[in-house]
């Protein structure tokens, strides 16, 4: 049988991107009047869109004047662009898992704005592995936890939700992605603050990926061999 597409989360899954995006989002957020440490996005927001996080802050705190939002948004971006392409690095063992999993089909499927995700490919490397393969959620207008993000990955891609194993660190992409009809496995990097959510597969590094893959494969897809008949 055909192997599975493997559709990877970006942030946190590959690169090790969010403690900067973390902190330039408190700086943004809290210069606008919307009180935000780099706490408040590793453990209660992570993985989420950002319009979504500011939705909730605004709500906790006053609206913001929409143009001041807009204005610090295209700072914050600017500034994370710049970050990411000087010191960006790969989710340990990352690199590994790719390379091991290089034959099976696979896409990134991600929350981020495309620009955002090609920058971070490239400064860590990973253009030429996944080339175009790149679904973000503001080209999709669909965003994690919601499960058309990676319906449309999949769909793009050609095939059907069960022939996929989406691999994600945050609990939107896992929840997103479970609710899709997917075999999900969750890069669960703080096992002591996070619960994988049920018909999940944890794993707490990328070292361990290729091996659950190949599991994974072997189960359910690798169809088995014929008997041979005995005669009688």
């Amino acid at each position: 049988m055909p192997l599975p597409l493997l559709l990877f989360d970006c942030d946190g899954t590959l690169v090790d991107s969010e403690p900067l995006l973390a902190e330039e989002m408190s700086i943004g957020l809290s210069s606008i009047g919307l009180p935000f440490v780099p706490a408040d996005y590793l453990g209660e927001f992570r993985g989420a869109r950002f319009r979504r996080i500011v939705a909730e802050l605004q709500q906790r705190h006053g609206d913001v004047d929409p143009d001041q939002l807009d204005r610090m948004e295209s700072t914050m971006r600017a500034k994370l662009a710049s970050r990411l392409a000087e010191e960006l690095t790969l989710i340990s063992g990352a690199g590994e898992a790719l390379a091991a999993l290089a034959a099976y089909p696979s896409a990134v499927v991600s929350n981020g704005p495309e620009t955002k995700i090609h920058t971070a490919l490239q400064t860590t490397g990973l253009t030429d592995y996944f080339g175009n393969r790149l679904f973000s959620g503001y080209t999709a207008n669909c965003w994690k936890p919601e499960p058309c993000l990676h319906l449309h990955a999949a769909s793009i891609m050609g095939y059907n939700a069960h022939d996929c194993i989406a691999i994600d660190d945050a609990l939107v992409g896992v929840r997103a992605a479970l609710e899709a009809g997917m075999t999900v496995i969750h890069l669960n990097r703080f096992p002591d603050a996070e619960e994988t959510p049920e018909n999940a597969i944890m794993i707490s590094n990328m070292h361990q990926l290729p091996t659950v893959v190949e599991r994974l494969y072997r189960e359910f897809w690798r169809a088995p061999m014929p008997k041979r008949s005995t005669g009688g």
